[in-house]
């Protein structure tokens, strides 16, 4: 009888679980986007989240603070081989990126040696590799989920209406 009542409760635990991770997968799942940028491997890690018929730039993601680029957990840049990034050498290795959007003015791209923060709560500027000031530019084509790329001359976000892309050599 014991061992019945305990299994059910495990049963519970478990479909409870499995409840959860589905909920919280779709709101914004964990994307990767992998490739190359001359000889160096470039790995992306972020949350991607949806537009969802919001104000994302001004309204959700504020103007003159820092953001995570992605939703949860830091996004993170992974380089296999040293870059050059703004005329700043950096060495292999996993970094934070962050952004702070300006309104009317270019945008702030950050690269971080904090890789494994929740949010934007742990960034220290202390810790930045990078700073770079950006345009970023503004198309008519709505892309609905976050998403980083890499491409020829550097690594792309595109969300909303915005595109921006951090040049890496």
């Amino acid at each position: 009888m014991a061992k019945s009542i305990i299994m059910k409760k495990i049963k519970f635990t478990l479909i409870l679980i499995l409840i959860t991770t589905i909920t919280f997968a779709q709101e914004s799942p964990r994307k990767q986007a992998t490739g190359k940028i001359g000889e160096v491997t470039v790995t992306i890690d972020y949350g991607s989240p949806f537009v969802k018929g919001r104000t994302i730039w001004g309204g959700l993601v504020k103007y003159g603070k820092v953001w995570r680029a992605g939703a949860n957990e830091n996004t993170t840049f992974s380089f296999d081989k040293e870059v050059t990034i703004g005329g700043a050498l950096v060495p292999a290795g996993k970094y934070g990126f962050f952004i702070i959007p300006n309104e009317n003015k270019d945008w702030v791209l950050i690269l971080n040696k904090k890789n494994d923060g929740w949010g934007a709560f742990s960034y220290n500027k202390e810790e930045d590799i990078v700073r770079l000031n950006v345009a970023p530019k503004f198309v008519d084509t709505n892309q609905e989920s976050l998403m980083y790329s890499i491409v020829a001359k550097g690594i792309q976000l595109a969300w909303g209406k915005m595109r921006i892309t951090l040049p890496v050599k």
